[in-house]
């Protein structure tokens, strides 16, 4: 397994608006299982391609995680080609990214989604996602537009953080 170096703020890379996945072979399954084992590495609970300097529209997930269970309790999935279909009411949750390391920032998500997407193979699903693991999804794929959360934040708060992380990572 390769741990990927994860591109931080301000990387321009993380601008990239992804392009769909059209191959699914041995390459795609190598990289989702190397970000499945660098998400888990960075304590995330997801990681999009875009994040790795992958632009593709893939992005993986385990809302579920927590560092102190046992392996064989997590529960890892691979979303490639993501779609939301279906959205319900506005709601504001806390998030934090691992391309913006130490911040966390309230930002306004819908609460339920009914995404379509592929799995590794290229075989289409559906499902419904709410809470933590709606979050996690739009979240993912807003990476895969090129945005970041602090995107979301009043313009004062933006500029705050973005100045931070341009001075820490210059």
């Amino acid at each position: 397994m390769t741990i990927y170096k994860i591109l931080t703020y301000p990387d321009p890379f993380l601008k990239t608006v992804a392009t769909p996945v059209t191959e699914f072979d041995e390459k795609l399954k190598e990289i989702s299982d190397n970000m499945i084992e660098t998400m888990y590495e960075k304590s995330g609970i997801g990681l999009a391609a875009v994040q790795i300097g992958f632009g593709k529209r893939l992005f993986v997930m385990d809302v579920t995680y927590n560092k102190e269970l046992p392996e064989s309790a997590r529960n890892p999935m691979v979303i490639v080609n993501p779609e939301i279909t279906e959205s319900s009411e506005e709601q504001v949750n806390e998030e934090g990214c691992l391309s913006v390391p130490e911040f966390r920032a309230e930002v306004k998500r819908v609460g339920t989604i009914s995404l379509k997407y592929q799995d590794v193979e290229g075989n289409e699903h559906t499902m419904e996602a709410s809470g933590l693991k709606s979050i996690c999804i739009q979240h993912e794929m807003d990476h895969l537009e090129g945005k970041l959360f602090i995107d979301y934040l009043p313009t004062l708060q933006r500029n705050m953080i973005r100045k931070k992380l341009k001075k820490r990572y210059a």
